[in-house]
């Protein structure tokens, strides 16, 4: 589902682009009923691209959530990072977070992060 919102997303930026680029040949030419289409769709356009990137956020916003309620979290080192599959085994429901990922990022998160709702 993400990537079909991103891809929305990335569609409608191209169309309103496009748009753009058009606008300079339509003021030159002075017609006012294509320029008037041309604002009205970009506008439409704007707001369209502005919902679903809220639309977007409120799904990170509640996972961010979901993840700030587990008991226990901190750093994963290193060594930890090298073998995660063991880590990942031994601690039941352990959930990592990349700082790079766009949920590391919404979380202001430096180094990765393990959220469980055990300690470990």
């Amino acid at each position: 589902m993400k990537e079909q919102e991103k891809a929305e997303i990335k569609r409608l930026s191209d169309q309103l682009d496009a748009l753009n680029r058009k606008e300079p040949a339509l003021l030159e030419s002075g017609d006012a009923e294509k320029l008037g289409a041309l604002l009205k769709e970009k506008e439409t356009l704007t707001t369209e691209i502005e919902r679903l990137r809220n639309v977007r956020v409120q799904k990170l916003s509640k996972e961010a959530q979901k993840l700030e309620k587990l008991p226990f979290n901190r750093v994963i080192t290193k060594k930890e990072q090298a073998n995660m599959g063991a880590l990942k085994k031994s601690v039941r429901g352990l959930i990592v977070v990349h700082p790079m990922t766009a949920l590391g990022k919404e979380m202001d998160l430096k180094e990765m992060t393990g959220f469980a709702p055990k300690p470990f």
